[in-house]
């Protein structure tokens, strides 16, 4: 806190009564840090890398430690969809009534083989990629993909959120501000 950069406006004097009390950022700055640190997963857990996705939340992963603790299951509450396995092509428009549920911002991680390319199924009942039906922002490999992985995952995904623009939208003239 004490290595605040000058900014104008704010002279010497200032900047060092401002060192130990204040943090000078930008709002959207602000916006993205939170929401890098406050992410609600929804696991569309379908298959066996269910139980990778359960570990996630035990003593040596502790998911808690990055800010996605508390799954959600209403896609309403989620702004994360976590993709768990194999979706089959009966699934896919289910899998996009959650996606179009879910409020903005949202973000979604393709978990495993089979969530991502369908894995080693080749057959006409499982979708070659979820891909193919919503935008994926993360794809976690393996199968099941070991937690390391997923964790390394949602660190992309956090940094990710963090560099993006923030859309802020003035309730008084409801206009959205992108800064």
């Amino acid at each position: 806190m004490a290595n605040i950069k000058q900014i104008s406006g704010v002279g010497k004097g200032d900047e060092a009564m401002l060192a130990d009390t204040a943090i000078l950022t930008r709002l959207d700055k602000a916006v993205g840090w939170a929401r890098k640190f406050s992410i609600f997963p929804y696991p569309f857990a379908t298959a066996c890398c269910a139980m990778e996705y359960m570990v996630l939340s035990t003593t040596p992963y502790d998911i808690d430690r990055f800010g996605a603790l508390l799954p959600r299951f209403t896609p309403r509450q989620a702004d994360l969809l976590m993709v768990v396995g194999t979706v089959t092509v009966r699934q896919g428009p289910i899998l996009r009534r959650v996606y179009d549920q879910m409020a903005e911002p949202k973000w979604v991680m393709a978990f495993g083989a089979c969530a991502s390319t369908g894995g080693f199924y080749d057959n006409y009942s499982t979708l070659p990629g979820i891909d193919r039906i919503i935008p994926v922002d993360v794809y976690v490999p393996g199968c099941p993909p070991r937690p390391e992985g997923v964790l390394d995952g949602l660190m992309a995904l956090q940094r990710k959120i963090q560099s993006q623009k923030q859309k802020l939208i003035d309730r008084r003239d409801e206009t959205v501000v992108v800064s």
